[in-house]
């Protein structure tokens, strides 16, 4: 019988890992830094406090790591919002049930436009989001739009309430490639304190959703966490690092994206319970970096135009740009659908010239799909 990794989250202590974290020494950082495979005892020091003094080595070696895995590519996504319906209350997201917004769901019509205009922009490589209301935007609704949307798109991508593991592999049969699935936190009061209502307050059964999307053999698994939602992101990073290399061992035929979102303003939305600064941010990416050198690592729109041109060349291949994030955004801008706002509003063809002035190659197309599934080609 397989080990689930509830029971390993089980046998964990949000305690005893902090206590072991914030004691890393400067010795611990540099033995890290001296190991070619890492373990998740070196990355707890590389996440440490006492790796900020080696910001620059550890950003060196993530950027030399990346080049040699990814060469100069940088892959381009982008959001397509299906609709902004949510049966589930969360204190921190725009779509949440209790906030007076204006809710829309697009029908084939609609989502023609909003196609058309992303390809108008170069884009072939989609993500789908939705707000979780099983019932209005669930299967149904998924079989019957994803087939015409593939058809327009090289890959997709999909974040959505999480499903059971025969519904993802029926995706995978209608063009499905990816499912991003943030746990949000790791930290099981914080979690509760702030999913109120819904579906999403089933913690596990979100826990388990990237063991049901690697029994479906879906290509890539993405991972996250909501930096800024527990007290304490480094504990939360640590979680996420364990969460990864369980996965890694169990389902080593999929692909792995880490996305490193900070919590944004949004309607109705609650303030961060930990503040993480630019250079915090630096050090968790590029310790990822040098934990998981394969993994896809993703930075959104939530940065600003500065701090992405500056970050992506270190240790980011995946990122998005002229994002919108509420139902019609692309056809039809009506900002008060949207689910947070974003801090990066350039249009992807300045996006992609300002990476290409520090000698990076955007890429508009997911060619894994096509090579084998070589990630970094």
């Amino acid at each position: 019988m397989k080990t689930e990794f509830r029971h390993h989250w089980q046998n964990l202590d949000w305690d005893d890992i902090s206590l072991s974290l914030y004691g890393k020494t400067s010795r611990d950082v540099e033995q890290a830094l001296g190991n070619q495979q890492r373990t998740l005892n070196d990355f707890m020091a590389l996440i440490s406090p006492a790796a900020l003094p080696y910001l620059e080595v550890i950003a060196q070696e993530a950027q030399s790591l990346t080049r040699q895995r990814f060469g100069n590519t940088v892959s381009f996504y982008a959001p397509l919002y299906l609709s902004n319906l949510c049966a589930n209350d969360c204190s921190y997201c725009g779509f949440s049930m209790s906030n007076r917004i204006k809710r829309k769901t697009l029908n084939a019509d609609e989502i023609a436009l909003e196609c058309h205009a992303l390809n108008a922009m170069g884009y072939k490589h989609l993500l789908l989001v939705t707000g979780e209301h099983q019932g209005k935007v669930g299967m149904d609704y998924f079989r019957h739009h994803l087939p015409a949307i593939r058809q327009k798109f090289s890959s997709l991508m999909m974040e959505v309430q999480p499903l059971k593991t025969e519904e993802y592999a029926e995706l995978k049969t209608l063009g499905l490639d990816a499912v991003m699935v943030y746990q949000e936190t790791y930290h099981g009061p914080t979690y509760q304190l702030h999913h109120l209502k819904g579906n999403k307050q089933d913690f596990f059964w979100r826990l388990a959703t990237p063991e049901r999307l690697g029994d479906a053999d879906i290509d890539k698994i993405g991972l996250g966490t909501l930096i800024g939602l527990s007290a304490d992101w480094r504990t939360d990073s640590y979680y996420l690092a364990e969460h990864l290399n369980f996965l890694q061992k169990r389902y080593w035929q999929s692909r792995y994206s880490i996305s490193f979102p900070r919590l944004r303003p949004c309607a109705g939305g609650t303030e961060p319970a930990s503040l993480m600064d630019d250079a915090q941010l630096v050090q968790l990416i590029c310790a990822f970096r040098l934990f998981a050198p394969e993994v896809e690592l993703s930075l959104s729109t939530r940065e600003s135009p500065y701090f992405r041109d500056h970050v992506v060349p270190l240790a980011i291949n995946s990122v998005s740009a002229g994002s919108k994030t509420q139902p019609g955004g692309y056809a039809d801008n009506k900002p008060e659908l949207e689910q947070f706002s974003p801090h990066d509003n350039r249009s992807p063809q300045r996006v992609a010239e300002a990476l290409m002035a520090k000698g990076l190659q955007p890429v508009w197309k997911d060619w894994d799909r096509y090579l084998g599934h070589i990630s970094g080609i």
